[in-house]
């Protein structure tokens, strides 16, 4: 019993090993109609170096139908993978869809002949080659002024023999996978990235998207790259206000805006006061030098006596000595005269 226990756990875990790894080539949904044709559209020029293609297809609601996916320029996960488009499969008596995905080689998408470098088998708009994508121009629609990786190879071209048949099984494509194909099967694949899946969100809440109201021509056909809300047209319901991201989504934009709108003002004053900046350092500068030596100045004249004070107080310090000087002369020579007054005095009596 141990056994066999051990067994059938290995067994699940196996089988839901190989669930994982192959879920992306598994079917997404099955439908009692057939989709209908593929609509004819001009491929947008790849906005991007390193952009994939990813062909539109028809895409299921519950509750009214099928809806065109715009064909869209997308980033890959990686570099060195492609996309396999989605197709639908009549198998069991319904439509199946089986979902798209990234992987090192692009493997079968039922001989749905999208265009554009996807004619039903394989991918000829372009290969990787050192990290870049090289860029087919004979099939895809490049501006070559931008994006100069790029290369012609018209051998690839083929007829469109499929028509715009939209599904693989009886009244539609009959193709089985090639070796090739098969094996990409056993590829490690990746599913779509965010921006895809909103891609194919936004156009299930456009009523103009829908066949039952376009009758098969869809308002938008194409996009030149993923947007979260690339139409224009009314929508069914609005996105945002079901699931709340797309408020915040709102209320960072407005933020945004308000910031974007403040900075060339901001800008413009940083840029005048710099350049005011070295006009006045330049004053400043001028200024202090000058300040300087009048302070000096000033200092030195305060310091160093004027020419008439000098004098006179050189002639204050001589005045005490020069009478010092006269004193004992003046004293002699009254001494000397004292004698002769007397003297005098006698013979006149």
């Amino acid at each position: 019993m141990k056994k066999i226990s051990k067994i059938l756990l290995l067994a699940c875990a196996v089988f839901f090993a190989v669930s994982a790894t192959y879920a992306q080539v598994s079917v997404g949904i099955s439908v009692g109609i057939a989709p209908p044709p593929l609509p004819v559209y001009v491929q947008p020029e790849c906005p991007v170096d390193g952009y994939l293609w990813q062909p539109g297809y028809w895409a299921y609601d519950n509750v009214e139908g099928y809806y065109w996916v715009p064909g869209v320029w997308v980033a890959p996960p990686n570099p060195g993978l492609y996309w396999t488009p989605a197709y639908w499969g009549y198998a069991g008596g319904a439509y199946g869809f089986h979902i798209g995905y990234w992987g090192p080689h692009v493997g079968f998408y039922g001989g749905i002949n999208y265009g554009y470098g996807y004619g039903g088998v394989g991918f000829v708009g372009g290969g990787w080659s050192g990290g870049r994508f090289r860029y087919n121009t004979a099939v895809v629609n490049v501006n070559r002024t931008v994006i100069h990786n790029t290369y012609i190879d018209r051998t690839v071209v083929r007829n469109n023999n499929g028509g715009r048949t939209s599904f693989n099984g009886p009244g539609g494509v009959n193709a089985r996978p090639n070796s090739r194909e098969q094996a990409a099967m056993r590829d490690r694949h990746i599913q779509p990235t965010s921006q895809q899946l909103s891609h194919q969100q936004a156009a299930s809440h456009n009523r103009s998207q829908f066949a039952s109201v376009n009758h098969g021509r869809p308002a938008t056909a194409a996009a030149s790259r993923v947007s979260a809300r690339p139409f224009s047209a009314q929508t069914k319901t609005a996105p945002h206000q079901a699931t709340g991201f797309g408020q915040h989504a709102q209320a960072r934009n407005s933020t945004a805006n308000r910031t974007t709108a403040r900075a060339p003002q901001q800008r413009a004053a940083v840029s005048h006061q710099t350049q005011r900046t070295p006009v006045q350092h330049a004053q400043q500068t001028r200024q202090q030098p000058q300040a300087h030596v009048q302070q000096a100045r000033m200092q030195q004249q305060s310091r160093a006596p004027q020419p008439q004070q000098h004098m006179q107080q050189a002639r204050a310090q001589q005045q005490p000595r020069m009478q010092q000087a006269r004193a004992p002369q003046q004293q002699r020579a009254q001494q000397a005269r004292a004698p002769q007054q007397r003297g005098g005095g006698e013979r006149h009596r």
